[in-house]
């Protein structure tokens, strides 16, 4: 009877944080394409995580762990004691019924799903859904199986370790919770067929060799003959596309292995 109980409680969704967005599909005002190999897909309801958890300092617990169709990992609905509810990015190891906590300080237990400023965390602590900016919510480590390395901080910076191999400095009163990301195993998930593809809203894709010489600079060629370029003429590879942001002054060392 118990594990009844608990797959029916898996299976909650929460409709006050489940609603219907409006999506362009790849197209504009007049109905034309103006993101290629995009598609409508198939239906979906929007979930809203919680990326900033403003709950502090009141416990709360796991009441379902849902697929959530935005996302490559899976979503954790969470009620505290003060009767709000609200969706957080399920970190692996988190269960039905486990509590977890928001605070300011450290406890002393570095629960998987707990919360708090990495200022108090303990140096070589992994984390997700790292905050960039204090109270602005968490952008860094979201998608599956990814987390950061705290490698370094002090009362004002912090220095994390993040999947790509960068390193970069944030400051030390953001938000980070603690644990990997869920669904480690998407990478190694199978399309399978082309269905699936249209279902997730992608498109079937061209190769410009195999169109006309009037649709891509490639095209009209059967063999080699240039460099690989976009559709408009931009070279494909070796060409450095990241733009500049504020935020790369924070960069200490590039992924590249290059540094600054």
């Amino acid at each position: 009877m118990a594990n009844t109980d608990t797959v029916t409680q898996s299976m909650k969704r929460d409709k006050n944080l489940i609603f219907s967005i409006r999506r362009s599909h790849g197209r504009d005002s007049s109905g034309h394409i103006s993101s290629r190999y995009k598609s409508a897909g198939h239906k979906k309801l929007y979930r809203y995580i919680s990326f900033r958890r403003a709950v502090i300092d009141i416990k709360g617990h796991v009441k379902s762990i849902e697929y959530d169709p935005f996302r490559n990992c899976k979503i954790a609905l969470v009620e505290y004691e003060n009767a709000i509810k609200e969706y957080i990015l399920c970190p692996e190891k988190l269960s039905i019924g486990d509590e977890i906590l928001t605070s300011n300080s450290f406890s002393g237990d570095l629960k998987t799903g707990h919360a708090m400023p990495l200022k108090v965390m303990p140096v070589g602590t992994i984390v997700h859904n790292v905050e960039m900016r204090p109270g602005f919510g968490g952008k860094i480590a979201r998608s599956a199986g990814t987390f950061v390395t705290l490698i370094d901080r002090n009362e004002k910076q912090a220095i994390l370790q993040l999947p790509s191999g960068e390193t970069r400095m944030v400051p030390s009163d953001c938000f980070a919770s603690i644990g990997v990301i869920s669904n480690s195993e998407f990478i190694h998930k199978k399309i399978g067929k082309a269905g699936i593809s249209r279902h997730l809203g992608i498109r079937p894709h061209v190769r410009g060799i195999a169109k006309n010489p009037v649709d891509h600079p490639h095209g009209g060629r059967t063999n080699g003959g240039r460099h690989p370029v976009t559709p408009w003429g931009k070279v494909t590879k070796g060409l450095k596309t990241r733009k500049k942001k504020a935020s790369d002054k924070f960069i200490v060392r590039r992924r590249n292995k290059k540094g600054n």
